[in-house]
């Protein structure tokens, strides 16, 4: 069945809950004749249900109800008197639905003595005013739903919990950057210019050194011993012997500045068989060197 703009207006204000007793009546006879009807009133129910969530329950004082019983007390007293009865209201049948429909009661019908431009005069300005009812009404919903969505970005704790908005985690992965390789270094300890006795080959990112022999000859009895010699410290520092392998490697420069590590002297003793006893040098330098860049540091190369 066809529904008229005064059947809408009726179906968002009975929701609204607007209506007098006599119309909300009109309604429910409406909504059990049709059931496209009630749908249109749940419809409606539906969309302005969130005003009622925005609002809290408060409970009515005593005075209040005290005030409502003396209200219907003194209409039942009106009522006791004889008035005229109210006409009846004529109910319509759908051929098509086979169901009854309760039409809203006209403002004017063909018995008011009308002319006809009146009559039009009188359906456009109802027409007026049942539209002013809907856009009333829809503005109201958008005010409210304009309100949640305010709340919801700025402060979604006002709002109950059906309507704050889910929490939503996102895990961001930073990636840190490899270091730089720092740089290599490298010195040949020799004695006046002669062929390299050992190098010295320095790591700073593993905080290690690795020796090589070269062209130094092991003592009978006797140990190489290697030591750091620089301004910073009041004595030289012994970094462990070597020369009894070809390759001598050794993690003793954790403990020792970069800065100092690459601007020292490295100088080679020779010691009793096993280093020095007295952790200071006992005997003669025979091997000398200063640590040079064999390769410079290498910048991190953003990935592509």
């Amino acid at each position: 069945m066809a529904m008229s703009e005064d059947h809408i207006a009726l179906a968002a204000e009975y929701a609204l809950g607007t209506l007098d007793a006599d119309e909300r009546a009109q309604v429910e006879a409406m909504m059990v004749a049709d059931k496209d009807y009630a749908a249109v009133v749940e419809s409606w129910e539906i969309r302005l249900s969130v005003l009622n969530q925005m609002v809290g329950g408060v409970e009515p004082s005593p005075q209040v109800w005290e005030r409502i019983k003396a209200a219907i007390n003194e209409s039942s007293e009106q009522q006791a008197f004889a008035l005229p009865a109210a006409p009846a209201v004529a109910v319509e049948a759908d051929p098509k639905t086979d169901a009854t429909m309760v039409p809203p009661t006209p403002a004017n019908d063909t018995g008011s003595g009308l002319s006809p431009e009146s009559m039009r005069v009188v359906r456009f300005a109802k027409q007026t005013y049942v539209w002013k009812r809907v856009a009333g009404v829809a503005g109201a919903v958008a005010a409210s739903l304009a309100l949640i969505l305010g709340a919801q970005l700025y402060q979604p704790d006002l709002l109950p919990n059906g309507l704050r908005p889910p929490i939503r985690t996102q895990i961001v992965k930073v990636e840190t950057p490899p270091a730089a390789v720092p740089a290599q270094y490298v010195a040949v300890l020799q004695q006046d210019g002669n062929s390299p006795a050992f190098i010295l080959t320095v790591d700073p990112a593993n905080k290690m050194f690795m020796v090589r022999r070269v062209a130094a000859t092991p003592e009978p009895g006797k140990s190489y011993e290697l030591w750091l010699v620089s301004d910073k410290l009041q004595k030289p520092r012994s970094l462990g012997v070597i020369g009894s392998h070809d390759f001598t490697m050794n993690p003793a420069m954790a403990s020792y500045d970069p800065e100092m590590v690459s601007k020292a002297t490295y100088a080679v003793t020779i010691e009793p068989e096993g280093g020095s006893p007295t952790g200071v040098a006992t005997g003669p330098i025979v091997y000398s060197g200063k640590l040079v860049e064999s390769m410079p540091p290498m910048p991190v190369r953003p990935k592509q």
